[in-house]
This record gives structure tokens, sequence and C-alpha cells, in this order.
């Protein structure tokens, strides 16, 4: 094995103490569409995809996600796994009625999770 490798399969190094959450809307929260989601992180700064700036990363909103997706991979990117590579904060989404998970990772500028991860708690919405 190459030395280094498992460092370059692990991902970027995150700080120590880096937070991210769900600012709004509140655990258990009971809302009518469009569902605004605004985004918290402390600890780190919040940088477009494909920007090599220390401590920083962009914001991945996984919805009604059950399996959380590979941590050592670009993160998918499709209905389920929305990217904000522009360094967005916030989104409107047009959510059906009924419970929704919401739960946010940031991605390093290649959209790899950063090891150790940083992850918000997973948030349950109601959509009336």
């Amino acid at each position: 094995m190459l030395v280094g490798m498992p460092l370059l399969l692990a991902g970027t190094p995150a700080p120590e103490g880096a937070h991210l959450y769900i600012i709004s809307p509140k655990n258990g929260e009971t809302l009518s569409g469009p569902v605004t989601v605004t985004f918290g992180l402390k600890g780190m700064g919040v940088a477009p995809a494909g920007i090599d700036k220390a401590k920083t990363g962009h914001h991945h909103l996984l919805i009604n996600v059950d399996k959380m997706p590979a941590m050592d991979k670009p993160l998918p990117s499709d209905d389920k796994h929305r990217h904000f590579g522009g360094g967005q904060t916030e989104v409107t989404l047009d959510l059906p009625k009924g419970e929704h998970s919401l739960q946010l990772v940031l991605g390093d500028m290649n959209h790899v999770p950063f090891n150790p991860p940083v992850i918000s708690e997973k948030i349950m919405i109601m959509v009336k």
C-alpha cells in the first residue's frame, strides 16, 4: 500500500468543533408549503464547490433519505440529495403533503463529506 493512500481516501479533515444544523424549520414543525429550509454552520465557512479554501465547504440537503450515502465518495445528486454548490444557505422546497425528513451534510470542494463527517441532526416536518 502506498504511504498516504488512506489519507487520500479519508476526505478533507474537518476542523474540531464544526457544527452543522438546520435553523428552520424546527424538528416536529407542521407547515404549509412551500417550505423554506435555512442552513446553519458553526466553526467553518461556506464556499462554492470547486473553491479550495481551508475550513470551508458547501451544503447538501438530504430529503427523505433512510440510508446515508457513502462518506468517502462524492455525494449523489438527485431529488433526494440536493447540492448547493453555489454556496447557498437556504432553499425553498415544494414538498408534497405528508411527513418528510431533512438532514444536511457538508461537502468539501469536490462534494465529498469531511472526515469526520459534518452532518446535522435529522429533523422531521409535516407539510399540510
